[in-house]
């Protein structure tokens, strides 16, 4: 937890970007009746009675520090598309940054691991070598700033019936760029000190 804290007090660098990733998933809801139109003191009504139609995963990249923020719209969540997802986020969203300071949760498919089943040796250890790992503590995902953005991409975007993927990468882009546009960020406050009073419980204690 306070090597996650530690990170979260250093200062803004183009050549160490502070990413946080996370992802959740967004099945998708086709209308069986159409919506009844609102009228004056009246949203929208929808029938109660809908179709399936599949479950999209999206990866939330958000480097707070720099107010930017990018979701990754894909079919499943696999150590495969992490590691795309990955390498996108070297490659193309910070190409300049020596290294990518990137804390995430421990899901299984966060692992080096994934890069060496997506990619080469070569081209597996040239992303790892990209980044500077930190991963939350077991049941501490609170402590990913990209959940914070997740949860406001849910309240904001995705607490309605979306139709399809197409739809849901429409959406979820016009979300992200008008955030990033906003300049939006985290004002995150929550110290190592302050959990060393506030989680003292989880530390361990000596008798002197």
């Amino acid at each position: 937890m306070e090597d996650v804290l530690e990170v979260y007090t250093r200062h803004y660098d183009e050549e160490r970007v502070l990413v946080c990733l996370d992802e959740t998933t967004k099945q998708q809801i086709m209308e069986v009746r159409s919506p009844t139109p609102p009228a004056p003191g009246r949203e929208y009504r929808y029938d109660a009675e809908y179709q399936r139609n599949g479950v999209s995963n999206l990866f939330m990249l958000f480097a707070p520090l720099a107010g930017w923020r990018h979701v990754e719209v894909t079919d499943r969540r696999t150590c495969k598309d992490w590691a795309h997802v990955v390498r996108q986020l070297a490659d193309e969203h910070f190409p300049g940054a020596r290294k990518i300071v990137l804390v995430m949760d421990n899901l299984n498919t966060h692992s080096p691991a994934s890069l060496y089943e997506a990619f080469s040796p070569v081209e597996a250890r040239r992303i790892l070598n990209r980044l500077e790992i930190h991963y939350t503590p077991k049941h501490g995902s609170w402590l990913n700033m990209a959940e914070i953005e997740l949860s406001i991409l849910a309240r904001q975007c995705l607490s309605r019936r979306i139709p399809d993927q197409k739809t849901l990468r429409r959406e979820a882009f016009a979300w992200e760029k008008a955030r990033n546009e906003s300049g939006a960020t985290v004002d995150w406050r929550f110290t190592a000190d302050d959990a060393r009073i506030r989680l003292r419980k989880l530390y361990p204690s000596f008798v002197v």
